[in-house]
């Protein structure tokens, strides 16, 4: 079974919010774009917002699908939909991720993210500001 993830690439100003996972989750401590798992009759869009809510207390407008990777972990394969998105409501706060960062694409290479964003990770990094 493939478990779909959907998760959103927000820029400002040049960088691209991250958001560190917590400790009692699986891939704890990563570095990750904010977001997770859809739930059962959920569609991508729903999901994202919700996710961005409770992660971060923030409203977003959701733009295109950009970027769709699968990965097999030891326990479960994933689905990751990549989303390009903009705040429209609020201020980030981490309120369910240990930690939140706004970076320059090219620091994204300095940061440990799960193996299935690291083809993302490159193109992203390439980008010339």
């Amino acid at each position: 079974m493939v478990v779909d993830v959907v998760a959103a690439v927000i820029r400002r100003d040049g960088k691209i919010l991250i958001t560190q996972r917590l400790d009692n989750v699986d891939l704890a401590g990563l570095w990750e774009f904010p977001g997770g798992k859809v739930e059962a009759g959920e569609s991508f869009d729903a999901a994202l917002q919700r996710e961005i809510s409770e992660e971060l207390g923030v409203k977003i407008r959701i733009g295109n699908e950009f970027f769709t990777v699968d990965h097999d972990y030891p326990t479960k394969s994933v689905r990751l939909h990549f989303f390009h998105c903009t705040i429209v409501e609020g201020v980030p706060a981490p309120l369910a991720v240990a930690d939140l960062r706004w970076v320059r694409p090219n620091e994204l290479l300095q940061f440990d993210f799960p193996p299935a964003d690291s083809e993302l990770i490159a193109n992203l990094a390439c980008e010339v500001p």
